[in-house]
């Protein structure tokens, strides 16, 4: 494992702070991505089934344990995500395998539920509902079940276990049923989406909390938040202050990395990816005025307006508000 720079979860085992995400990464370029990500440094890496792109991660993984000097697969934590058509407690262990296999893998240093959200059991990544348009969820198991079913899963293929896009009152459910605390919850986060209430619920559990879309990514044509006035105008003090370039990246990515928190930016540049990793210290005042964007609160990733649908209400966003299901917490 990279030294510094690291938290420790609640399982004992390290995870650098800063990962490489490969959601929405082209095909053809997130091996290559993967080997430059390692080659500068990176030792975290941020993987999922439905990305589709497991395989070509494998490459690049082995083209960079054969080329960089030194670098041992124990020295990469790799995490990767159980897809919603697998919530079955009987069909996790098998997605489980499925995904080692495309990797080539014997194990993960984390496996995460990638959303409280479970679809029709299957092959079909997003089966089809009578509803036009919507996704067919599975409302007949619920998250508790799903929780269950990863902690039962062998500590030799899966080091951690967690969860992805839970709210408290989901991390409550699972945690007072199974008596088992996720290691990890990643989230959307960023300076429009501080979220105090479940970052201080995590952070009294000992749950590392871990942001993605962290540069306000999202499906609507918004800027970015690189671009936004508040982030380039603290980039612009720094830079005059430490006497070196700080891009707004690295000021967005310092302050989701402020405390014990971890961040995955992506990116197929190799430029931008060694940037990204590139360690900042930004001051009060930096992390201050940074905050200042979250008073006008935005969640982009609100599957609820995803083509197709789905039709349940995760967050208790204003943008769910005519979902007609709920997340299953327990039956």
């Amino acid at each position: 494992m990279s030294s510094g720079r690291t938290v420790t979860l609640n399982t004992g085992h390290k995870m650098p702070k800063i990962g490489y995400g490969t959601w929405q990464a082209e095909p053809g370029q997130v091996g290559d991505g993967i080997y430059e990500a390692l080659k500068a440094g990176y030792r975290h890496l941020d993987l999922a089934k439905i990305y589709g792109n497991q395989p070509e991660v494998a490459q690049g993984l082995e083209r960079a344990l054969g080329d960089v000097p030194g670098l041992k697969r124990e020295d990469i934590f790799i995490t990767s995500k159980l897809w919603n058509t697998k919530h079955r407690p009987g069909d996790v262990e098998a997605a489980l395998d499925d995904t080692l296999e495309e990797l080539r893998l014997d194990y993960l240093d984390l496996y995460l539920i990638h959303w409280p959200v479970p679809f029709k059991s299957g092959n079909d990544l997003f089966p089809k509902a009578a509803n036009e348009g919507e996704v067919e969820l599975d409302l007949g198991v619920s998250i508790c079940q799903t929780w269950k079913a990863m902690t039962q899963l062998p500590k030799s293929k899966a080091r951690s276990v967690g969860v992805s896009n839970f709210t408290v009152e989901h991390l409550e459910a699972i945690i007072q049923d199974t008596g088992v605390v996720p290691a990890v919850n990643q989230i959307e986060r960023h300076p429009r989406i501080p979220d105090p209430r479940l970052l201080d619920y995590c952070a009294r559990k000992q749950i590392i909390t871990t942001a993605y879309s962290a540069f306000g990514n999202n499906p609507f044509g918004l800027p970015l938040l690189v671009n936004a006035p508040e982030v380039k105008a603290v980039a612009d003090r720094l830079s005059k202050a430490q006497g070196k370039t700080v891009p707004p990246a690295q000021v967005i990515l310092a302050w989701c990395t402020r405390g014990n928190h971890t961040v995955i930016p992506k990116s197929v540049t190799p430029s931008r990816i060694r940037e990204n990793f590139v360690d900042v210290d930004i001051d009060d005042e930096a992390f201050n005025a940074i905050e200042e964007l979250g008073k006008s609160p935005q969640r982009f990733n609100v599957p609820y307006t995803n083509k197709p649908r789905w039709n349940i209400n995760i967050f208790g966003d204003e943008k769910e508000k005519d979902a007609v299901n709920k997340v299953v917490l327990k039956l």
